[in-house]
């Protein structure tokens, strides 16, 4: 009997993706560079430049800094 995950017609993103697409909108909602994103959460550019791309695991620490520079819930960098 197929469960309910492969009844589906296509795969979830993963939670690197649906971050990685959250940050990149919400930093250009505020017309923030990477820099500056990195720099409000206190962070280096580089890490925002590999956590969107995608190269990079994020621990709850720095999602939740991330979430507080961006002025909303950890958890909403990681909806759909």
């Amino acid at each position: 009997m197929a469960g309910p995950r492969n009844s589906l017609k296509h795969p979830a993103a993963s939670a690197r993706e649906v971050l990685a697409l959250n940050l990149i909108r919400l930093r250009g909602l505020r017309g923030w560079s990477q820099e500056a994103l990195a720099f409000e959460a206190g962070l280096h550019r580089t890490f925002v430049a590999h956590v969107e791309r995608q190269a990079r695991n994020i621990s709850l620490d720095n999602l939740e800094r991330l979430a507080l520079a961006l002025e909303i819930r950890p958890y909403q960098l990681l909806e759909e």
